[in-house]
């Protein structure tokens, strides 16, 4: 099982983020959560499959509809106690 943790620069608090990352992820079969930052980013922790975790990775570059990643920091991770795929509150 493969871990990262994101931090998704740009557009991309109030145009339906979080909601996409997480029916994206769950709809991969991937695990952890999704929360806003208060530095105006949104940071995930995903874990699971590693072609699924590299085809959200890809999809999360790109975003939803009405949001525009400027950049996505990829880190190593440790996979988290998660089961499912969860919206985190803000930190």
């Amino acid at each position: 099982m493969t871990a990262r943790r994101l931090v998704i620069s740009g557009r991309v608090q109030g145009v339906g983020f979080r909601d996409w990352l997480l029916a994206e992820a769950a709809g991969r079969g991937l695990h952890g959560w999704v929360r806003n930052r208060r530095d105006g980013t949104v940071e995930a922790l995903l874990h699971g499959d590693a072609t699924a975790l590299a085809e959200m990775l890809a999809a999360c570059r790109a975003g939803p509809r009405h949001a525009r990643v400027t950049d996505v920091a990829e880190y190593d991770a440790e996979p988290s106690d998660f089961s499912g795929f969860h919206r985190l509150p803000t930190t």
